[in-house]
């Protein structure tokens, strides 16, 4: 049997797709006794008779017939080597980023210890001969100082604290003698923080915040989220007016801490 190929050109078509498998093809075609057969890709599994093999496989008796002259056979086959991985057509690189930031707090408070030595000077009591003997070395008014920072905060959850170091206020250390009915050595006074922060563990927009310790506390907290604001301390010893002032020298420290939790 004779194949006609157009123009006499037989046009082979070299392909790579993926997922087709690779070229073997096995075409055979004769003639025998007058009838022409074909067949393509013929069994290589011999032929059996009740599980029995009483003859060589189709491919065996064709490849025998080459041998002996009849038919004619097509062969086509192709190989290359498989992906060296599976092939992924989308490929996802997730990127993990990571880093620190260490927890903080700040207050600007001058540059150096001296603007942290807050001086009243002389503290007024009422010296005048014609004081009534019931005014005589009392407090003229009210001692105050004012204190601000604009920088302070810190940048984790954190507490605010104020503490004393007595309880009694400035104190009179060396007062020498004196009538207690008639005189104190020490004068009280509260110091209240103002600043702008949130709550412990909130995410909103900050507001006025404040933290006082009143004349006859000696300390106080307050939690907070992470801030950052100006701060003001005020510090007020109301006039001591219902007994004298001992003369000498007051004294007392107030710590402002700004603690990260």
């Amino acid at each position: 049997m004779k194949k006609i190929l157009s123009g006499t050109v037989a046009a082979i078509a070299l392909i790579a797709t993926p997922a087709v498998a690779q070229t073997n093809q096995r075409h055979y075609a004769g003639t025998v006794v007058g009838i022409p057969y074909t067949a393509t890709n013929p069994s290589t599994a011999p032929n059996l008779f009740f599980g029995l093999p009483i003859l060589p496989s189709d491919t065996a008796l064709l490849e025998a017939g080459l041998l002996l002259g009849v038919g004619t056979r097509y062969r086509a086959q192709a190989d290359a080597p498989s992906d060296s991985e599976t092939a992924t057509p989308t490929v996802d690189v997730v990127f993990s980023l990571s880093g620190t930031v260490n927890r903080d707090c700040s207050f600007y408070a001058g540059n150096n210890s001296n603007a942290r030595n807050i001086d009243f000077g002389v503290i007024g009591v009422r010296t005048g001969d014609n004081e009534n003997v019931n005014s005589a070395f009392e407090m003229v008014g009210d001692a105050e100082a004012n204190i601000d920072t604009l920088t302070a905060g810190c940048n984790t959850n954190n507490v605010v604290e104020i503490n004393k170091n007595d309880i009694r206020g400035l104190v009179n250390l060396n007062p020498g003698g004196y009538d207690t009915d008639e005189f104190q050595a020490n004068i009280p006074y509260e110091v209240t923080a103002s600043w702008t922060g949130v709550a412990l563990n909130a995410q909103t927009t900050g507001s006025a915040q404040t933290l006082n310790v009143p004349l006859n506390g000696n300390a106080g907290q307050k939690q907070q989220g992470a801030w950052r604001s100006r701060m003001d301390i005020d510090i007020v010893a109301p006039a001591v007016t219902n007994k004298g002032l001992v003369a000498g020298s007051y004294t007392g420290t107030t710590t402002l801490t700004l603690r990260a939790l």
